[in-house]
């Protein structure tokens, strides 16, 4: 079995090269990049299985990334920095990162959490609809074979949502996570969306599998 990619962008040479030696000693692959103009271009060529995010960054910040990324990627991010502010904490994990350490860190705190993740992540998520599937190339969705005709968006939405069974989402995740264009768009336009989709997953299920969370958002859950 290969050893799985962690990409380390870091800017500090002795902290990139301290990441790098402990988790190339577990067993992972390392690549290190110093400049954010360089990040985004080297996932699309060769994408990691896991990044290591440095928030204050040359070229492009940590923040700007991690919104680029979750445009094309559901790529595991953790976000590394020495900023220990709440407001940061809440904005990184807001557009996407999937965990946050600050420094100054233990090396071997930041390596269990690269294996926490990793390790999530390959454990098969448990299926909700059995004869729900949804083909990504096409954004297509079907139920027992029968397709469900859905919008781009709307396809968007259930693929997040039902990846994720349990998880609340609010309706500005949604938003940064279905439009790749960063348009305004209010909440009230996720609601038309959720309504709809909540219609047409009805039909074909006959479950109600969408629920708002009041004053949060919704998540995607069988009664």
């Amino acid at each position: 079995m290969s050893a799985q990619n962690v990409l380390i962008v870091e800017d500090e040479l002795k902290i990139a090269n301290l990441l790098n030696d402990y988790l190339t000693a577990s067993g992972y692959a390392c690549q290190i990049i110093s400049n954010g103009l360089e990040v985004v271009p080297a996932i699309k060529q060769s994408p990691p299985d896991l990044l290591l995010l440095d928030l204050m960054l040359p070229g492009k910040d940590g923040l700007d990334i991690c919104r680029e990324v979750r445009q094309f990627s559901e790529l595991p991010i953790i976000m590394v920095t020495a900023k220990i502010e709440e407001i940061d904490r809440l904005l990184g994990l807001e557009i996407g990162a999937d965990d946050y350490i600050c420094k100054p860190f233990s090396p071997r705190e930041v390596v269990a959490r690269v294996k926490a993740i990793l390790r999530r992540l390959s454990t098969p998520k448990p299926t909700i609809y059995d004869g729900l599937l949804l083909n990504d190339d096409h954004h297509q969705a079907s139920f027992n074979g029968l397709p469900i005709e859905l919008t781009a968006i709307e396809f968007r939405l259930l693929k997040i949502l039902s990846q994720n069974p349990g998880q609340i989402f609010s309706r500005d995740q949604l938003i940064d996570r279905i439009y790749d264009d960063r348009r305004i768009v209010s909440g009230r336009t996720i609601d038309s969306h959720i309504k709809k989709l909540r219609k047409k997953l009805l039909e074909h299920t006959q479950q109600e599998s969408i629920h708002s969370v009041y004053s949060v958002g919704y998540k995607f859950l069988l009664d």
